[in-house]
């Protein structure tokens, strides 16, 4: 049996994101996922409320998307926090966790946090996200399918939303019931669709909105 999943949201402790937890869960079910990851940036607690609804039919993905002096690494599968800094201490704390280390994005210009990964890296990575619905352009998606494939590296792909209409975008689909293995193992389909150029204004208004608030 084929199983969907969306391996990028975030939630409202994202700096970020507004969505509540229960909300996300209740959506990506009713959108016929099997499971999503909850990455919020710097933090696991989006995560970990998250799980609080998974059921025999629908897995949560504890995971994080983390900054680092190169640009944002994801840990998935992890169970403590990971804390923002050097990107060899990122991916060895992700590693100590049993996580797997996922290259978000990578290649985006228009995104400052976005990492590029060098032949270097390779050793690291478990998995390149070559698909992001957020991606305004097309050719972001495509040079990091490229480097993925040049490297013979597993792909995945995730809506990377912050809100609802978002949610399901794009992602994964596998037959396999061990999702970690899965991805570790390239046993994917990828589906997606890039969502409204819009939602990014709401974001940046948003984290400019925070950030006045926070400072004033």
């Amino acid at each position: 049996m084929k199983k969907k999943y969306d391996l990028h949201i975030h939630t409202k402790y994202s700096s970020d994101g507004v969505l509540e937890p229960a909300r996300i869960v209740n959506t990506a079910i009713k959108l016929g996922l099997s499971g999503i990851a909850v990455i919020d940036h710097n933090t696991i607690r989006g995560g970990l409320e998250a799980r609080q609804f998974e059921s025999e039919n629908f897995k949560i993905i504890v995971g994080s998307e983390i900054q680092t002096d190169r640009g944002e690494i994801t840990g998935l599968f992890l169970t403590q926090e990971v804390e923002p800094g050097d990107a060899t201490s990122v991916i060895s704390d992700i590693k100590s966790q049993g996580g797997i280390i996922i290259i978000p994005h990578p290649f985006d210009e228009m995104r400052h946090s976005a990492l590029h990964p060098t032949e270097e890296d390779v050793q690291y990575i478990d998995a390149i996200e070559i698909f992001n619905s957020r991606c305004v352009f097309q050719k972001y998606n495509r040079r990091a399918l490229d480097f993925a494939r040049e490297h013979s590296l597993p792909v995945v792909a995730g809506s990377d939303a912050h809100y609802s209409n978002e949610i399901g975008s794009s992602g994964i689909i596998t037959t396999d019931d061990d999702i970690r293995k899965a991805i570790i193992e390239n046993n994917v389909e990828i589906f997606g669709k890039r969502t409204s150029i819009l939602n990014h204004a709401r974001t940046k208004v948003l984290k400019t909105w925070r950030k006045a608030v926070k400072s004033g």
